[in-house]
């Protein structure tokens, strides 16, 4: 286990252990006692995927990356989303993502592989980090508007994404199925899509294979695209950054690049980039 050199973050350690208890003992234990209906599956699923493609397609190619370029509306659904899976504002998120692809594998690395696995999947977030630690890399990001107005609007966005489920939840079976799809829904989605997400900073840069090259730790993970949408191609990814596409080849599991396609034949995506070579 890494042990820290900065400064704890409390709150940060707060709303995970909050998240990780409730997933790991509050769901098991109401569906123990009560179990889950049809439609907190149904909410579960879609929102994970709602929240999931938030960051892979909006988060990660969209805004990180400038894989695609999209219409104002359709970006803030992405932050919006992105936003629901409560992994920072995009400003942050981004800035941080940037940061990794900058300095991969050194001391200013966010999440650094080389400091271990527990490091690289969730301990780098329980330290505080400088205020203007992402200064380098963040200045396109706060000359956009919209993103600047999810970053002014992040616990709103936020509070909206978990007053969903509960609302729906609520309307189909009063108090207690609004208690219902909050947990499985609200709590526990959370709980997995957080993870899925901290498998690509962890998993995939520590076992699996090096097909595009070995200039940093970064590897493929067919079987981490199974619940990241795609994400687990991340050597591919290391080496063509801004390639909208993370599994290149037509069978590659990515839902991602797939959304992205499919978007711009609709005309809601375009300027879509690929790899040059």
């Amino acid at each position: 286990m890494q042990v820290a050199t900065r400064p704890r973050d409390y709150l940060t350690i707060s709303l995970f252990s909050i998240v990780t208890l409730g997933a790991l003992i509050g769901v098991p234990l109401f569906a123990y006692h009560y179990d889950f209906t049809t439609l907190d599956w149904v909410m579960f699923i879609v929102l994970y995927m709602v929240t999931g493609l938030g960051i892979t397609v909006g988060y990660h190619r969209m805004i990180s990356h400038r894989s695609f370029d999209a219409p104002g509306w359709v970006r803030v659904c992405f932050l919006i989303a992105g936003g629901w899976a409560l992994q920072n504002s995009a400003l942050k998120w981004c800035g941080d993502h940037i940061r990794h692809h900058a300095v991969c594998d050194q001391d200013d690395d966010p999440y650094n592989a080389l400091k271990g696995f527990w490091y690289s999947h969730c301990g780098w977030l329980f330290e505080k980090s400088k205020p203007d630690v992402n200064a380098k890399y963040d200045g396109k990001l706060r000359k956009d508007p919209l993103i600047m107005w999810q970053h002014q609007y992040y616990i709103p966005v936020v509070l909206s994404g978990l007053a969903l489920p509960f609302i729906v939840g609520v309307i189909s079976g009063g108090w207690m199925g609004g208690l219902s799809c909050f947990l499985l829904a609200g709590v526990c989605r959370i709980f997995l899509v957080l993870n899925s997400t901290f498998c690509i900073n962890s998993i995939c840069h520590i076992w699996g294979a090096q097909p595009y090259g070995a200039k940093d730790s970064s590897r493929d993970s067919w079987w981490v695209s199974l619940v990241t949408f795609g994400e687990g191609y991340h050597n591919y990814h290391h080496m063509y950054l801004r390639d909208y596409r993370n599994g290149p080849q037509w069978y590659n599991f990515d839902p991602s690049k797939w959304l992205v396609f499919s978007l711009s034949k609709l005309g809601l995506a375009y300027n879509l980039q690929r790899r040059s070579s």
